[in-house]
């Protein structure tokens, strides 16, 4: 089912159809669906923000976002953002984008878990963060429409117990390479130097979110 929002509906272009082929004949249908929400909200987000972006290359960031964790692109070491970024450069590679478009594409997805930095970024890499942030975690849940969500859910859905499906595909993506976890430093530190300290959990905000499933 194809949606438009005024406007907002996945390009009609032969780029956009070899991604939806590529990404729905690799991923499985849980992330299929779900990337293909997270680029709805992205784009909505984009209207409500103002923001101008190129629509084909917000698709595939969006597409592409979580396909590191899929048997396909999943490297013995590298971490699943980065390989969910190659495999959108290695797609892209030889279709007629620019390498400026490859590299921002690259970034959207590279940083897309990681909070705080990519809003400060070109549009794309904002807005895939901002479309991964809603359909997962929920966190501008508010921000759309029951309208809106209803629609989107009811063309891709999120199936049943999507919280817990969720988070049993970041694991079977990642639990053969651990070490690729590290992260951010600053919670170390912080929880080195103040017993009291209790990091974010993202699986509590997943399951706390204002989705229900």
């Amino acid at each position: 089912m194809s949606l438009d929002f005024n406007g907002i509906k996945i390009p009609d272009s032969a780029l956009a159809r070899e991604i939806t082929e590529q990404v729905r004949s690799t991923a499985s249908p849980l992330l299929f669906h779900h990337s293909s929400r997270v680029f709805y909200f992205a784009a909505l987000a984009g209207r409500q923000r103002g923001l101008k972006f190129d629509a084909e290359l917000l698709y595939c960031g969006c597409m592409f976002h979580d396909m590191g964790l899929t048997h396909q692109h999943s490297s013995a070491c590298e971490r699943f953002e980065v390989d969910g970024a190659n495999a959108a450069r290695d797609f892209l590679n030889g279709r007629g984008i620019s390498q400026a478009d490859i590299d921002t594409v690259w970034t959207a997805i590279a940083l897309h878990t990681t909070p705080g930095i990519p809003q400060h970024m070109h549009p794309v890499v904002a807005l895939v963060t901002a479309g991964v942030e809603m359909d997962v975690l929920g966190l501008t849940y508010p921000q759309y429409s029951d309208a809106e969500r209803e629609a989107i859910v009811a063309a891709h859905p999120r199936g049943p117990q999507f919280k817990e499906a969720i988070i049993e595909a970041f694991y079977q993506g990642i639990r053969h390479k651990p070490q690729t976890t590290f992260g951010n430093v600053k919670a170390d530190v912080i929880a080195a130097k103040d017993p009291s300290f209790r990091p974010g959990n993202f699986c509590e905000v997943i399951r706390g979110s204002a989705w229900v499933g």
